[in-house]
């Protein structure tokens, strides 16, 4: 079961898969898993097997008071809603259960316990979402950028600083997540107007990385220079000229062609 290849539909995921999915005792393999979990079922049962029920209705009561409930909304909520418990509570466990447990829907949840702790520095909040960005679950590294995303936009030069040692990462998630975290205009997010603006600023990483030989990172280098043309073809015409003339290879080339495919 563990290796499933996965529904292409929610209708035809087996019952089996779609309950142990719902008890957090199996992970989703694709999309279709991941938009089929019931999360207030999840909670309800994640939080009775770690004898947290006494958060249960808090954590609804948030849910139910979302104006537009969505995969993204509810999971932010309930990531939200726990952190604030377990600070109230002084339930300094709750966190590291959260981050460690199979599902990987709760494992969003935890990434919530960094964004939303405005105690931790922006390196401290970018060393702790690093474990995430690493997640083998494509959920996982979508959610942790979401979470930090307002305060790489807050101290964007200074993220950008950091994230430049992530682009030398042996892992390629890791190295996608520093572009993808500082896409201008970015997917089920606020843009960063500042850097539709004025790209240039994420010229470090971009210049990094625009050799990668992953297709995960390319994808994400081309998507930035993609969103930044919208606003400064210029820019991302320049650049990919540049590129060009320096002698491009394979990797280079797939991620100018992506980038230039709205110009």
């Amino acid at each position: 079961m563990e290796n499933r290849k996965g529904a292409r539909a929610i209708k035809d995921i087996p019952d089996e898969v779609l309950e142990l999915l719902n008890k957090g005792k199996l992970s989703s393999v694709n999309l279709t898993e991941w938009l089929a979990i019931d999360q207030r079922l999840l909670v309800h049962n994640v939080l009775a097997a770690i004898n947290r029920t006494a958060y249960l209705q808090v954590v609804l009561d948030a849910v139910d008071g979302l104006k537009k409930p969505t995969v993204n909304t509810i999971n932010q909520s309930i990531g939200y809603t726990l952190y604030h418990l377990a600070k109230e509570k002084e339930d300094n466990e709750l966190f590291e259960i959260l981050k460690q447990h199979k599902s990987d829907l709760v494992r969003c949840w935890a990434t919530y316990f960094i964004g939303y702790n405005d105690s931790l520095t922006i390196k401290e909040k970018l060393d702790g979402i690093k474990y995430f960005a690493a997640d083998s679950h494509f959920g996982v590294r979508e959610i942790c950028w979401m979470a930090v995303r307002a305060d790489i936009t807050a101290s964007l030069e200074e993220s950008i600083k950091m994230l430049l040692t992530w682009t030398k990462d042996e892992n390629e998630y890791v190295r996608r997540f520093a572009t993808e975290s500082t896409r201008p205009r970015g997917v089920w997010c606020k843009h960063i107007d500042v850097l539709k603006e004025n790209p240039e600023l994420g010229l470090p990483l971009l210049e990094a990385l625009h050799e990668d030989t992953s297709k995960y990172v390319k994808d994400s280098v081309g998507n930035w220079l993609n969103d930044a043309a919208k606003t400064r073809p210029d820019f991302v015409l320049d650049l990919c000229s540049k590129w060009e003339s320096k002698g491009m290879n394979k990797d280079t080339k797939y991620i100018i062609s992506k980038a230039k495919r709205s110009i």
